[in-house]
């Protein structure tokens, strides 16, 4: 079945994001941190009159911190709640078919965790991800 995905790159891979998981995408301004929080929790930032959290993606998929800071998110709602999920750029929706991931491929704990399927683009694989799975407290409904 054919669905809309967005496509992203994070950590230098591109990924494919289900468009029902996307309310928007935005340009994050100030941060500022929450002490005690997970590790993936950069911090709180205020976006159009609300308070969202903002996740720090390559954090939370165990990978190397940028050399320049992300200033792109997508929002997305989970649990009642509004998260910024950090990502290094944005392209553009467009409708793809969402194959399983196959038992052959290989991927990191991190992005193992978040992966959901397999779309294809012009003959590339690209890794569809689940949002929830970034956000501490809410992998467990990752689907």
């Amino acid at each position: 079945m054919t669905q809309l995905f967005l496509i992203a790159h994070i950590a230098g891979r591109a990924v494919a994001i289900e468009s029902g998981q996307v309310e928007s995408v935005v340009d994050i301004g100030d941060v500022i941190p929450v002490p005690r929080a997970a590790t993936q929790v950069l911090g709180l930032a205020a976006l159009r009159s609300r308070v969202v959290t903002v996740i720090d993606t390559r954090a939370a998929l165990g990978v190397a911190p940028a050399t320049v800071p992300a200033s792109r998110a997508i929002i997305t709602l989970a649990d009642g709640h509004h998260y910024a999920v950090l990502v290094d750029s944005l392209e553009d929706v467009a409708p793809f078919d969402l194959a399983p991931l196959s038992s052959g491929i290989v991927l990191d704990a991190g992005w193992r965790a978040t992966g959901c399927g397999i779309i294809e683009r012009d003959g590339e694989a690209i890794l569809a991800i689940d949002l929830r799975a970034l956000i501490p407290g809410l992998a467990a409904l990752a689907a």
